[in-house]
């Protein structure tokens, strides 16, 4: 796996349109009144699914997928290929993005500046956290552009030269859609559609996304990434769980 493919397996881990009509007429302040964005409430999460990769030439890698977490602290993660071997795992904390490409000897283990300094892209957990459970990208702010088309809202931010484009369904809070792109300092772009929204005790959970991902490295073309990720079982639980990163 290429530190290319790597990074998208990354993002795509972690992270519908609307009818196409003409806004209805709120005023800024009755829509911000109405806009209540929806966050998954939990102690640690345990998640089990299958993905697909599809690479820019055509290639397809397909596995299971695991993934564990800790409220605003840690999020887990393995991907086996089949016959139960591990290629990826992959540990993201509050300050440290460490993954290991087992197969192919390919690895990430650095903190944020230093993984935005080396590949241009600002990162923090509280993305990673808000992309892999069909948050809003960025906390809500007055400097943010919201309108409301029909039974979606529609929300635009930006941050560190990165703009996000989303759409919220205003029956649950939770993002259908996401669509970010990098300001003429910088390249690439994520976009992400959420789907098969369930109940997880009494809460909108996303069982499956859809991800396209185009990235440019440093000395390398940009490379496209399409990722389909299902989930089959997730439990939350108030009871503490591993989460094991040395092989």
């Amino acid at each position: 796996m290429s530190k290319a493919k790597l990074i998208a397996f990354v993002i795509g881990v972690f992270i519908v349109s609307s009818c196409a009509r003409k806004p209805l007429s709120y005023s800024a302040d009755s829509v911000m009144e109405e806009f209540e964005p929806y966050y998954l409430d939990y102690n640690y999460l345990t998640a089990k699914g299958r993905v697909t990769l599809e690479e820019q030439d055509g290639k397809i890698t397909k596995g299971t997928l695991n993934i564990r977490a800790k409220k605003d602290s840690i999020i887990w993660f393995n991907m086996s290929p089949g016959l139960g071997i591990e290629a990826v795992r992959g540990y993201i904390s509050t300050d440290q993005i460490k993954i290991r490409d087992r197969i192919n000897g390919q690895k990430i283990d650095m903190g944020y500046g230093e993984f935005q300094e080396k590949f241009g892209v600002p990162l923090s957990f509280s993305l990673f956290q808000n992309l892999l459970f069909a948050n809003i990208p960025h906390e809500f702010s007055y400097r943010d552009r919201l309108i409301r088309i029909g039974k979606t809202f529609e929300l635009r931010q930006e941050r560190e030269n990165i703009r996000y484009k989303t759409l919220i369904d205003a029956s649950h809070g939770k993002v259908t859609q996401l669509e970010s792109e990098a300001s003429k300092t910088r390249s690439g772009s994520v976009s992400a559609s959420y789907m098969d929204f369930r109940d997880l005790e009494g809460q909108p959970f996303p069982y499956q996304a859809i991800i396209k991902m185009v990235l440019s490295l440093p000395q390398k073309p940009k490379s496209n990434f399409f990722l389909n990720a299902e989930m089959v079982k997730v439990e939350l639980t108030d009871d503490p769980i591993s989460f094991p990163y040395n092989f």
